[in-house]
C-alpha cells in the first residue's frame, strides 16, 4: 500500500491569478483616497496619529489568505491510499527436474554444474510468484524432492539441499528423471503444465525409455523444454574417488545426446537449450521465464482522504478575524 498526494481540480489555481489583480487595484485605490495637504509645518500634528493607521493594511491581507485558502479549497486536496491485489488467471505448474550425477560436478562451469543450475533455477524460481513450482532429482534413478507448491521458500529450500551423493544409483536415467516429473504435475488443474528437464549426459540408466515419456507428457498436454549443461569438447570432470572420499578430477569428453533432448522437447511442444557456460544458462532461464508467462489480474482499490476542510475552516477563521477587527479595532479608520 503506498500513499500520494495531489489535488482532484487543479484547474482552480488559475483563479490566484486574482491576487496580483486585488493588491494592484488596493494599492491604486488607496492612493486615489489618500488626500494631499500641504501645510508649513507637521508639529502640531505629531503624536496624533497613532500606529493603529499604519496597520489598516492587515484587512486587504488577511482577505488576500481568506481568498487563497478557498481557492486551494475548491482544487480538493486529498491524499489518495492505493491498495493493489494480484490474483493469476492463468496459473503455470512447473516440475525442475535435475540431474544430480556425478558428472555433474564438472568443472566446465562455475563452480560447478550443478552448483550454477542451483544458482539460475534460484532466480526463475523468485520470478515466478503466481506459479506452483515443483523438484525432481535424478541420476541412475529418480525422486521427487518437493510436490509442486506455491510456497516459494519450501522450494528454494529444497533445491538448496540437492547435492551429488551415493544414495541414487550412479548414472543418467533421462526417461526416469522425465517419466517422475510427468507424474508429479500429470493431475494438474492448471492452466499450463511445464516441465524443464536439465541433463549433463545421456540416458544411460533406467527402465524407462525417455520417448516413452515424452509420449506420456504428450497425453497429458505437457510441454517440455530440455537444456543439456557442459561446454564443448572436453570438461574437467570427476574419473575416480580418492582414498580420503573426495574426487579426483581429469579432462574427460562432454558428452550430451542432444538428438535424444530435442525430440523429447519437440515432441511436447517445448524447445531445446544448450548451455556451454553459466551466462547462456542463465540466459536460457531467461527465455523459458519469457516463453511461459502467466496473466496476472490485478485490482487496486483507492482509499481517497479530502483534505479541503481545514482550509475552509481556516479561512473562515480568517475572514470572521477580519470582520472583528474591520468593527472593533480598525472601526475609526475605514
Amino acid at each position: 500500500m503506498f500513499a500520494n498526494f495531489n489535488f482532484e481540480n487543479p484547474e482552480f489555481f488559475w483563479l490566484l491569478l486574482l491576487l496580483p489583480l486585488a493588491i494592484g487595484w488596493y494599492i491604486w485605490k488607496r492612493n486615489k483616497q489618500t488626500a494631499a495637504l500641504k501645510i508649513s509645518s507637521t508639529k502640531g500634528f505629531k503624536g496624533k496619529s497613532g500606529l493603529l493607521p499604519k496597520l489598516r493594511p492587515i484587512l486587504f491581507i488577511l482577505r488576500l489568505l481568506t481568498l487563497a485558502l478557498i481557492i486551494t479549497a475548491m482544487a480538493r486536496p486529498r491524499t489518495v491510499d492505493v491498495s493493489t491485489q494480484s490474483s493469476s488467471t492463468q496459473g503455470i505448474d512447473i516440475v525442475m527436474a535435475i540431474d544430480v550425477s556425478a558428472s555433474m560436478l564438472a568443472r566446465d562451469l562455475q563452480p560447478t554444474r550443478l552448483e550454477a543450475t542451483k544458482n539460475v533455477a534460484e532466480e526463475f524460481i523468485k520470478d515466478r510468484p503466481a506459479d506452483r513450482i515443483g523438484l525432481v532429482v535424478y541420476a541412475g534413478e529418480s525422486f521427487t524432492k518437493t510436490p509442486i507448491t506455491s510456497d516459494k521458500s519450501i522450494v528454494l529450500d529444497a533445491l538448496e539441499g540437492i547435492e551429488y551423493n551415493n544414495v541414487l544409483e550412479n548414472g543418467t536415467a533421462i526417461g526416469s528423471g522425465l517419466a517422475t516429473a510427468v507424474n508429479r504435475i500429470k493431475d494438474s488443474d492448471a492452466e499450463s503444465k511445464v516441465i524443464i528437464l536439465l541433463t549433463d549426459g545421456v540416458n544411460n540408466s533406467g527402465f524407462i525409455d525417455p520417448n516413452t515419456a515424452s509420449e506420456l507428457a504428450l497425453e497429458f498436454g505437457i510441454r517440455v523444454y530440455t537444456i543439456g549443461v557442459g561446454s564443448n569438447g572436453m570438461a574437467l570432470s570427476p574419473t575416480a574417488i580418492l582414498p580420503n572420499g573426495r574426487f579426483q578430477y581429469g579432462n574427460v569428453p562432454v558428452e550430451i545426446d542432444e538428438e535424444l533432448l530435442t525430440q523429447i522437447a519437440s515432441t511436447t511442444g517445448g524447445k531445446y537449450f544448450r548451455a556451454t557456460d553459466n551466462e547462456k544458462l542463465e540466459a536460457i532461464y531467461e527465455e523459458i521465464d519469457a516463453l511461459e508467462k502467466t496473466e496476472i489480474e490485478e485490482f487496486r482499490y483507492y482509499n481517497y482522504d479530502e483534505k479541503y476542510r481545514p482550509l475552509v475552516l481556516l479561512a473562515g477563521g480568517l475572514l470572521l478575524l477580519e470582520v472583528l477587527l474591520r468593527m472593533t479595532v480598525f472601526r475609526s479608520f475605514v
